[in-house]
This record gives structure tokens, sequence and C-alpha cells, in this order.
């Protein structure tokens, strides 16, 4: 794939990037480049090759999954103003 200049200017108005005539000309090299190379990599025969996360094989670390209530409901509602069975009460503003 080949970039061109018109291309580049096109993208750049998407990108709400101010680009000048010089800066479009050099852009047009510089993506034909990163083109080219993101090429190359589409040639690497990556069958049979798990994807992967990092370049050293790690487990993710979880925690159980259990339903609680927290336990925490005493210390949420410590410095309201005003609380009631552990429920803030605030003023009416609807009427």
């Amino acid at each position: 794939m080949s970039v061109d200049i018109d291309t580049v200017k096109r993208v750049a108005r998407l990108a709400r990037i101010a680009v000048d005539e010089s800066d479009a000309e050099r852009m047009t090299g510089e993506l034909n480049a990163i083109l080219g190379f993101v090429e190359q990599l589409d040639e690497v025969d990556v069958a049979g090759i798990e994807p992967m996360t990092s370049v050293i094989p790690m487990a993710m670390k979880k925690r159980v999954d259990q339903v609680t209530d927290g336990s925490k409901a005493d210390d949420v509602v410590a410095n309201a103003p005003v609380s009631e069975d552990n429920f803030f009460v605030v003023p009416k503003v609807v009427e």
C-alpha cells in the first residue's frame, strides 16, 4: 500500500492536525516507510503460535469471586452528618 500526499492531507484534516505542504511531503515518506514495515510483518508465518500478552509466561492473579456485603456499612456512613440503618439521610429535594 502506498500513501500519496492527498491521503496525508485527508488524514491530517480528519485528525484536525494542521499540516503545511512541506510537512505533508515529509509525512508521505514516513507513512510509506511505516506501511512497508507493516507489510513485512504480514509475511511472517504465525500459524500455530498462541497469542500472548507478555514475553514472559505468567499466570493472571485472580481473587476468589465471592458475593459479600463488604462488612463496611458502618465505616461508610461513619462520617455522614445523618444516617439511619446504614443509609445516608438527605433532605428532600423534589416536592
